[in-house]
């Protein structure tokens, strides 16, 4: 498995929308496991973003579809910068299937 979690500070006021554009395509990202988008509670511009991917390589697939492709365009005007950024190998949790 694959996990990726990352921040990211929208712009003054362009939280939601942000979010907004995040939560799209969720739903059709090929070997999706899991992805969470959150609010950064101590900052009301902070976005996190938690996914699990079933592969690495089918993670890195989906950043060439054309809706995420779409959504990445509209969604990287309205980010001020981009924060942490970690990769991890996901073992198990509530939604995903025990590692092998």
């Amino acid at each position: 498995m694959y996990g990726l979690i990352g921040s990211a500070r929208a712009r003054t006021g362009r939280r939601d929308e942000t979010v907004a554009i995040l939560l799209e395509n969720m739903d059709s990202t090929p070997g999706r496991l899991s992805d969470v988008v959150a609010e950064g509670p101590g900052n009301p511009d902070v976005v996190w973003i938690t996914e699990g991917r079933d592969s690495a390589g089918r993670y890195r697939a989906s950043l060439a579809l054309p809706a995420v492709r779409g959504a990445i365009a509209r969604g990287k005007p309205l980010i001020a910068a981009f924060g942490q950024h970690t990769e991890t190998r996901p073992v198990g949790g509530h939604g995903l299937a025990p590692a092998a």
